[in-house]
């Protein structure tokens, strides 16, 4: 299949494992340039060990704004753009209404929703001169909630 992504620049956020990996192997097919932002560094070296193509590791865990900005900043000043945006990361981490507490609750909805922000933030204005675009991954449980994980079913219906 021909997406038309030859030599586009599309990071993928948790891309080193799952659906993620799933992901960047698609656009490696489509000749794309994958950017793999995981904090799994071993992960992301099989990876990339593995596709014959171009593709870039950045390790780093995204539960800062800052960090966010470094892979974006970093991103650009290796690749020279960005054209695509694909929000994944999560982590499904139990925090349920029952054993949960209020803080732990805001840590996971925020640790699961917030870097999908700050990651569109700071790729937006490279994806504007490139007319790129944004893919937000969601998860079921947005929809059908799951017992025990009240911040991340929270997360992916925000999401």
């Amino acid at each position: 299949m021909d997406l038309h992504l030859t030599n586009k620049v599309i990071i993928v956020t948790g891309g080193a494992k799952g659906i993620g990996e799933a992901i960047v192997k698609l656009l490696a097919e489509e000749k794309a340039i994958p950017v793999v932002i995981d904090k799994d560094e071993e992960a992301g070296k099989k990876l990339a060990s593995s596709i014959p193509s171009q593709i870039l590791v950045l390790p780093a865990n995204l539960n800062s704004p800052e960090s966010c900005g470094q892979v974006v900043t970093e991103a650009v000043k290796r690749l020279g753009r960005i054209d695509g945006l694909v929000n994944n990361a999560g982590v499904n981490d139990s925090i349920g209404l029952e054993r949960g507490t209020p803080s732990k609750f805001l840590e996971s909805f925020t640790s699961n929703a917030g870097h999908y922000y700050h990651m569109a933030h700071f790729c937006l204005p490279f994806l504007k001169i490139n007319k790129g675009s944004i893919i937000n991954i969601s998860s079921k449980t947005a929809l059908t909630g799951q017992g025990n994980t009240s911040g991340y079913a929270g997360a992916k219906g925000a999401i």
